[in-house]
């Protein structure tokens, strides 16, 4: 056995655990970097890249079936070759993946060891076989992975997560998913537009990330118009047959009863963090209920221990600048412990790749207390810009402040989605107000004519409101009130 004794201790080399042993480094701390798996991020090897080359086919796809609208006639029937579709994902996802690995081997190799860490006393890792670790202080970024109900384990290697589609050679015929969230909307769509039969399963009538209830009845009537979708079945029977899946299930709306059969069943039903191999009875930290230590959200401590934990571990938002972000906050204040400080938290933003895109910024509508906002809309199905795209599709609602008209966050699906969210959220960190954002340009033809037609709804509503309707204590107000 050897014994190191580094001042910082990172577990996991990932988006995170890359951002803290740099920041570690940065204020002047030694840094071990700890990874027993493979090299890459799951941005790169199975998540955010390659699911976009997957995407990128399919539109191409889509819009080679869809150009006689415009007066343009392709002759002859598109012909999707899943292995050359299937050849570039993984081409492409591998070149992402050697520019990160490349990153990694230029770490000093004094810094780093591949192999898995556990705790085995309060601040004593055993990494591997033959190596104990004393660090100062540790930072857990150990990610996280797909969460698979257990009775699926059944289905056997029928059963696939997304990790899985990047590592086929050739499109399947057939693949019902389960989860109408980020991960199974971008997938399934992807696939039907690649000639996969598909069918997407929900339960409870969501969709994505979304809350706004008007956005996701408009958001289940668009994609359900394209592809199979059942976003609410109240009940399912998932067993295999030879090498097929056959799932029976009952639509909540009607009462009606299915069955259909799939080559594959894939799982997009969250993920979950992975904490099961590190040992965490040893640390001496507190759990929650789902086995994961408590922290606090500004700083990312464990407690008063001299750990941090950052990333999807900890589940906050599992978004890779966030990630990116908790990692830095993560690594400087381990190297400057006990002096920590609060991180970087910049306004919340989130992008689905689908098409419509979907994207929500600044607060949620399900974060909004009634009776202290109003609602701005637009429906995209008249946007000129839209239109003339023939992407006219999708309703947007933006929210401000009934008390100074400040714009605090939005909801919508709709054409070039991810380029509009980089805009709201720079106004959300702003804490711009409605007026400040008509007062901004607005170029002519562009689909943002229809972020400034919401404006001004939400600009009339608030015109109209009188002073008793303008006095509302925020839920923050209400909180440091109370203090």
């Amino acid at each position: 056995m050897k014994t190191l004794t580094p001042d910082v201790a990172v577990i996991g080399a990932g988006t995170a655990g890359l951002a803290a042993y740099r920041a570690a480094k940065a204020a002047g701390a030694s840094a071990l970097l700890i990874e027993g798996g493979a090299h890459g991020t799951t941005c790169a090897r199975v998540g955010c890249m390659p699911s976009k080359l997957l995407i990128a086919a399919a539109e191409a796809a889509h819009s080679a079936r869809h150009t006689a609208p415009f007066g343009v006639h392709v002759d002859g029937a598109v012909r999707i070759d899943g292995r050359e579709v299937m050849d570039r994902v993984k081409r492409e996802r591998d070149r992402f993946v050697g520019f990160v690995v490349k990153g990694v081997l230029n770490i000093p190799t004094e810094d780093r060891i591949e192999a898995f860490a556990k705790f085995t006393a309060p601040m004593e890792l055993l990494v591997g076989e033959d190596t104990i670790v004393k660090p100062g202080r540790i930072v857990i970024a150990t990610g996280s992975a797909p969460a698979v109900p257990p009775p699926w384990r059944a289905l056997g290697d029928r059963l696939i997560v997304n990790d899985d589609v990047f590592a086929w050679d050739d499109l399947p015929e057939r693949v019902a998913v389960f989860g109408p969230g980020v991960i199974g909307l971008e997938l399934g769509q992807a696939l039907h537009r690649l000639g996969v039969k598909v069918r997407l399963f929900g339960m409870g009538g969501k969709v994505g990330p979304l809350s706004d209830e008007a956005v996701i009845r408009s958001a289940i009537g668009i994609f359900g118009a394209e592809f199979p979708f059942s976003p609410d079945i109240k009940g399912s029977d998932i067993r295999r047959e030879g090498d097929e899946v056959v799932v029976t299930w009952t639509e909540a709306a009607t009462g009606e009863t299915h069955t259909e059969r799939f080559d594959y069943l894939l799982a997009a039903t969250g993920r979950r963090p992975n904490l099961g191999k590190l040992g965490l009875e040893h640390s001496g930290l507190e759990l929650d209920k789902q086995g994961v230590p408590v922290f606090d959200p500004a700083t990312l401590q464990c407690g008063t221990h001299p750990v941090f934990i950052a990333g999807d571990v900890n589940n906050i938002v599992p978004l890779l600048h966030e990630a990116a972000d908790e990692g830095k906050t993560a690594g400087h204040n381990a190297a400057v412990f006990p002096d920590v400080v609060a991180g970087l938290r910049r306004a919340p933003i989130s992008v689905v790749f689908s098409e419509p895109q979907i994207a929500m910024v600044g607060k949620r509508r399900g974060e909004l207390e009634d009776g202290c906002y109003v609602t701005g809309e637009v429906d995209f199905a008249d946007q000129g810009r839209s239109r003339v795209m023939l992407k006219n599709a999708g309703l947007m609602h933006v929210y401000a402040d009934v008390r100074d008209g400040r714009f605090l966050g939005a909801e919508w699906l709709g054409p070039r989605a991810e380029n509009i969210a980089h805009l709201l959220a720079w106004a959300v960190q702003q804490r711009l107000t409605v007026a400040q954002m008509l007062d901004m340009p607005f170029y002519h033809p562009v689909v943002e004519e229809g972020l400034r037609t919401a404006l001004r709804d939400a600009a009339a509503h608030l015109a109209k409101l009188g002073a008793a309707e303008r006095e509302c204590l925020s839920c923050e107000d209400k909180a440091s009130d109370a203090n």
